[in-house]
């Protein structure tokens, strides 16, 4: 089968996102808890540097370390770089530049926004100080961003700090996000554009002849575009499968059912789905399938069985 027009590309915004709950050792208890009063606390490695953040474990000999102390809230900006265009939940949403700070009486600096009017406002060795947030809740976010200190104001020095505060911070919620825009591409495409039709098309490789399904524009084996679209199946026989025994979050089927590698006729390869129609303990290599479509579903709910005998080893053994 060769379309008569290709569909349009698609394009659609992804979101990959996942929070996780990280428990904290003492160190970066103290320095979170501290943030959150005001103070910033370092370490001090064995050979008498002062870490800013603080690590738990020396650099350099990898024995642990807790030997904390308190270090000034203004400081040196060793490098910077300007960002124009702040993206979602960076520290500020006007411009403004990426800093590098040791701060008084740090031998290491750290990472934060610098607020500026301009890229004209920042120069490597500038003095900056803390500008605390409003509401402080133990995170890193409790400084708020760094700001243009005076020149000549005094330079405090590291001293010891106890590291104890009332209601530690012992636990943080960190939040990974992946924002991007997704094309599937043209040979996708056509597929997605097929299921909408209840149909599932492949591409054959002018080489090898083989059909895959979905397809991606490419042979893998021979590295050749694949530009000739097949219809395969709808029936297929099950290759190779799975018992699932344990229930997925937000997925509402029953344990346990069955998870198989579907080879369509007419397909080089075998697809993933779920069998369906048939005791979980029956399912079996060889089995005919055939897909079952919900009421506007934009792909196969499930296969169940066709009826028809099994096929013959001989016949998919190259698909599993």
């Amino acid at each position: 089968m060769t379309a008569a027009s290709p569909p349009e590309i698609l394009r659609a915004p992804l979101v990959v996102e996942f929070p996780f709950t990280r428990s904290l050792g003492p160190v970066q208890s103290a320095f979170l808890t501290g943030l959150r009063e005001g103070v910033v606390l370092g370490v001090t490695t064995a050979d008498g540097k002062v870490m800013v953040p603080p690590v738990e474990y020396d650099p350099v000999t990898a024995e642990e370390i807790r030997e904390l102390v308190e270090v000034g809230t203004t400081g040196t900006v060793t490098t910077w770089a300007w960002n124009g265009s702040p993206r979602r939940n960076q520290p500020l949403a006007t411009p403004f530049a990426w800093v590098l700070v040791r701060l008084d009486g740090a031998d290491t600096a750290i990472l934060h926004a610098l607020d500026a009017p301009g890229p004209e406002a920042v120069s490597t060795g500038m003095r900056v100080r803390v500008r605390w947030a409003g509401e402080r809740t133990g995170a890193i976010t409790d400084i708020a961003c760094f700001e243009p200190a005076e020149e000549g104001g005094p330079v405090a020095r590291a001293t010891p700090h106890g590291g104890e505060f009332a209601d530690a911070v012992t636990g943080i919620v960190a939040e990974a996000r992946l924002d991007y825009t997704y094309s599937p591409g043209r040979a996708q495409t056509a597929y997605i554009a097929g299921l909408s039709e209840q149909k599932t098309i492949g591409e054959r490789c002018p080489s090898c002849h083989k059909v895959y399904v979905p397809p991606r524009g490419a042979c893998p084996t021979c590295g050749v575009a694949t530009t000739d679209q097949v219809e395969v199946g709808p029936a297929g026989t099950v290759t190779t499968y799975c018992i699932v025994n344990i229930k997925a979050k937000n997925l509402d089927i029953e344990v346990p059912y069955v998870y198989a590698h579907i080879a369509l006729d007419g397909a080089g390869l075998a697809l993933h789905g779920r069998i369906g129609g048939i005791p979980y303990d029956q399912v079996r290599m060889g089995l005919r399938v055939e897909p079952v479509w919900t009421e506007g579903g934009s792909y196969p709910d499930h296969y169940r069985p066709t009826g028809e005998p099994d096929a013959d080893y001989d016949v998919y053994k190259e698909l599993i």
